[in-house]
């Protein structure tokens, strides 16, 4: 906002001076018009320089440098051979401004070919700090493991939290719904808590697009203007993301990459706690929430035992573990007649026993 009436003012100020001293004989109308279009060229002007890169700045400076001094030169040699007059006087400027003009979009263009980290560390942290933002959606903030994964220093940079991801978390929390109430207000818990941790650096920005509606969409044209990624577990906006060519980091596609890999004869320990589906199963849980049906098992109900591995089966909710109970009751002599039933992969088989 601030920027926009220093803009204003410079506008106001130039046409003022125009209006005042006449340039070119003009009458006072068209000459304060013509101060606030040239006011109107010099902003855009200086808006599409702020937004190229540090190395297209320096390719422009580097190239229009050149050519001003080639178009010096050549002026030179129209001023010796050229007599005095308006014609040599329009086609020195013609010169100047051409050579200028060349030497300005030919260095910009070229300038994304320059290799800044030769200068040392002076330029070496803008490429840096526009990589290392990051996005956080209100999915990620409301789910809380974020807090965790950057207080252990796995997220670097700088985390940004949209004005619009605020107040939808804040909607959210002001629901009239008790269960998302609770869960908006843990999201607000979560990023104070993040906010107060010194090590973090937390930054909330005003940034918004009006013209668009959705909070996503919102997140995918903020990750494109500051060339950022975005931290979220939507599975959809994960999708949409990865449509407008702009990364997104799931939080749960991490968690399912974290879990241990078990490969069949490995041995484990896991706590019993019901019974499985199949005869005989019983089902215990991992630390990090992985499903565990053992053989064998449903009389050890509440009993921590030592398994051994019989097989991983990769579902689209996460990973399930199949496994039997290293030493199996011995059965009674009336018992061994009955044919053994095993639920291990899922599926009731029948094998005959063995005597």
């Amino acid at each position: 906002m601030d920027l926009v009436l220093v803009r204003i003012l410079f506008a106001l100020i130039f046409a003022a001076a125009c209006y005042y001293f006449r340039p070119f004989g003009l009458s006072e109308i068209v000459s304060a018009s013509l101060g606030v279009a040239i006011a109107a060229v010099v902003i855009v002007f200086e808006v599409r320089v702020r937004a190229l890169s540090l190395r297209r700045l320096i390719g422009a400076v580097a190239g229009s440098v050149p050519g001003i001094f080639g178009a010096f030169l050549f002026c030179l040699v129209l001023s010796s051979s050229l007599p005095a007059g308006s014609a040599r006087s329009i086609l020195q400027i013609f010169v100047l401004l051409l050579m200028s003009y060349v030497g300005l979009v030919v260095g910009a263009s070229k300038g994304d070919l320059l290799d800044l980290t030769a200068l040392g560390g002076l330029f070496s942290s803008e490429r840096q700090i526009k990589h290392a933002v990051k996005l956080l959606d209100t999915s990620a903030i409301i789910d809380g493991r974020i807090a965790d994964m950057a207080e252990t220093g796995f997220v670097d940079g700088t985390l940004v939290v949209p004005e619009f991801v605020l107040h939808e978390l804040q909607m959210v929390a002001d629901s009239a719904d008790a269960s998302k109430r609770q869960r908006g207000r843990r999201g607000l818990d979560v990023l104070q808590r993040m906010q107060g941790n010194s090590l973090l650096n937390v930054q909330i920005v005003k940034d918004d697009f009006p013209q668009v509606r959705e909070v996503d969409l919102k997140l995918i044209e903020l990750a494109r203007k500051l060339e950022a990624k975005i931290i979220t577990n939507d599975f959809n906006l994960n999708k949409v993301a990865q449509l407008h060519r702009v990364q997104a980091l799931n939080i749960n596609d991490l968690a399912n990459s974290l879990k241990p890999v078990v490969l069949p004869g490995e041995k484990m320990h896991v706590a019993i706690l019901k019974e499985g589906k199949e005869y005989d199963q019983g089902v215990g849980y991992l630390d990090d929430g992985t499903m565990v049906v053992v053989d064998h098992a449903r009389r050890m109900i509440g009993r921590s035992v030592e398994i051994s591995v019989t097989s991983v089966l990769q579902t689209a909710s996460g990973k399930m573990i199949f496994g039997r109970v290293e030493e199996v009751p011995q059965r009674s002599e009336a018992m061994r007649n009955v044919p053994d039933v095993r639920g291990v992969s899922g599926e009731s088989e029948y094998q005959p026993s063995t005597k």
